[in-house]
């Protein structure tokens, strides 16, 4: 069984700031369509950093590194990036809000309005159209963010940290939510998080970073089966697999762990 195309490819990439140190080192890693691929590690190792680079928000300083089978030049049309924090225009409704970038694009009105339509369904604010920012819960904000990503109708996403302001009931709901809305439209995705359960929980594959200079320490394979729900976290497998996770990254942010001078 042939395996699917090479969606991110790094090969012994490195990134640094001017003259500083290296901010991420060595990074070797294959990303293939379907995947969905989680960054842990302590801060300061680079996650952020990794995500910036794949999106093309900031250029590689040495080797390689390919998004969709070519070079990374400037940021592409077929990935989408979903930051910490929401960032709606409180002056516009929620359907304007998620229209923000198909108006960018000159997409035209009324396919702007069947594309919103079917995005504020998909993420379950179809109800909240017309309300603003200020009406709307945490997790609500979030969802605005992730529907305005898909309406670019993305073969990538990139998730910075998208769940970590929200409490644990709101954010393993939206975890929920995000595998359901990935089994309908069939995007990879890198996602950065510090809590190993949501990546355990969201990811076929986890990578861990270690910190000074950032660099790939694990990659841990996660083969619990999808459709994932609310009952995955109660099974003995889950419950096994963070704790593996959890070891490794504490690994990573022990002084013996990293490597001499």
């Amino acid at each position: 069984m042939s395996l699917p195309p090479s969606i991110v490819t790094f090969e012994n990439a490195t990134k640094r700031f001017g003259s500083g140190q290296a901010v991420l080192t060595d990074v070797t890693l294959d990303a293939r369509q379907g995947d969905f691929v989680s960054i842990i590690g302590p801060s300061g190792c680079g996650k952020s950093t990794l995500l910036r680079l794949i999106a093309g928000l900031t250029p590689l300083s040495e080797g390689q590194l390919n998004v969709g089978g070519r070079p990374v030049i400037q940021e592409a049309s077929d990935l989408a990036f979903v930051f910490q924090e929401p960032t709606l225009l409180p002056w516009l409704t929620v359907r304007r809000n998620v229209e923000v970038m198909l108006r960018l694009r000159h997409t035209p009105a009324n396919k702007r309005r069947a594309l919103s339509d079917q995005i504020l369904s998909l993420v379950g604010l179809d109800s909240f159209a017309a309300h603003y920012p200020r009406q709307l819960s945490g997790g609500q904000k979030m969802r605005v963010s992730i529907a305005r990503a898909l309406t670019l109708q993305p073969s990538l996403l990139l998730l910075d940290e998208p769940f970590g302001a929200l409490d644990e009931m709101t954010r393993d709901r939206l975890n929920e939510e995000l595998l359901a809305i990935r089994e309908r439209q069939h995007w990879t995705a890198f996602f950065v998080t510090h809590s190993v359960a949501e990546a355990v929980f969201l990811s076929n594959r986890i990578i861990i970073l270690a910190a000074n200079p950032g660099r790939i320490a694990h990659e841990v394979s996660v083969n619990l089966p999808y459709p994932r729900t609310a009952e995955t976290r109660l099974a003995a497998d889950y419950l096994q697999r963070v704790a593996d996770v959890s070891r490794l990254l504490r690994s990573v942010e022990t002084p013996s762990a990293r490597p001499a001078a």
